[in-house]
């Protein structure tokens, strides 16, 4: 296999489950590893994982976070913290249909919140995690400029909007002077759903066609979660998921085996390279050394004009 060598990663270090499932050692080995291997960006959010926390609610992600860089000192200077607020329970089985939101108070609330159990005093990327179609998304746009006008936040994103909302959300932040989104997170990885179909919770929560030329076009960068599909490219163990069952799947998946072997990597290695080649930002989520090793490998990995062509298009 061959790589190049960057003086950064492009991957982005996702502690999802940082705290929950993943005990504070693991997540401390994997912090550590990562940014001894080039790693930059590492993302969370205020409601990681109240799914599968004691209280129902999130926030261990960010405590954990938060207590590995206090016992690192300098490492915040290396890396770059992004997280995520909107989608936390009012309390605890409540979601989705009671959640913090996107209002200027929930939003500052919110914030000021994530900076206690991070210990920072800002962060470098704010995402807004899920929209909220109760709260004007100028409101929103309004209580973000105070974060990024304050210096508490350098950037913000979105997540899981659809383009037309983000477009008026940078509109009306340009309009007041204010830093407009500049970046957007979505589920992504080389298999494409069947028409209809979402993978995920969130009802603009996949790349679509029209997000993606819409970010090439405006220069927003694009974040990739659950690139790996948890891991069935490549465990026998797991399976793809039923809603990618279709015809294309299946020359996408032969193009995917004949690239891989080229390059002497394993599928998943080139779902993460083909991401890269494309400009993408790849997430991992894996709670596992050699996962993330894997992954540090993939995206120093170049793909040639030619194998980027056949994956695209599929015979």
């Amino acid at each position: 296999m061959t790589t190049s060598t960057l003086p950064t990663s492009p991957l982005v270090l996702g502690a999802m489950m940082f705290g929950t499932t993943i005990d504070e050692d693991t997540s401390y080995a994997l912090l550590d590893r990562f940014v001894e291997r080039g790693g930059v960006w590492i993302d969370t959010a205020d409601c990681y994982s109240f799914w599968a926390s004691e209280t129902g609610q999130g926030g261990d992600s960010e405590r954990v976070i938060g207590r590995w860089l206090a016992a690192r000192p300098g490492v915040r200077d290396r890396v770059r913290i992004a997280t995520k607020l909107g989608a936390e329970p009012l309390w605890a089985g409540s979601w989705p249909a009671y959640r913090a939101g996107l209002s200027r108070r929930a939003v500052l609330e919110a914030f000021a919140g994530s900076l206690e159990r991070l210990g920072l005093e800002s962060v470098d990327l704010l995402w807004v995690h899920q929209e909220d179609r109760t709260t004007p998304i100028e409101e929103t746009v309004e209580a973000l400029a105070e974060l990024t006008g304050a210096g508490r936040a350098t950037r913000v994103g979105a997540s899981n909007h659809p383009a037309w909302r983000v477009e008026r959300a940078r509109t009306h932040a340009r309009h007041l002077g204010a830093i407009p989104i500049d970046a957007l997170q979505l589920n992504a990885t080389y298999l494409t759903p069947r028409p209809g179909t979402n993978p995920t919770n969130h009802p603009f929560g996949v790349l679509s066609a029209e997000q993606r030329d819409y970010a090439q076009t405006h220069g927003l960068e694009v974040w990739a979660y659950t690139p790996l599909l948890s891991g069935a490219y490549d465990n026998p163990e797991k399976q793809i998921a039923e809603i990618y069952d279709h015809p294309g799947t299946s020359r996408r998946l032969a193009e995917l085996n004949a690239v891989a072997g080229e390059l002497g990597a394993t599928r998943g290695q080139t779902v993460l390279a083909w991401h890269v080649a494309h400009g993408v930002r790849p997430m991992l989520g894996g709670s596992k050394l050699p996962q993330l090793d894997a992954a540090m490998d993939a995206v120093r990995l170049s793909l040639t004009a030619e194998q980027l062509a056949r994956l695209d298009e599929p015979a």
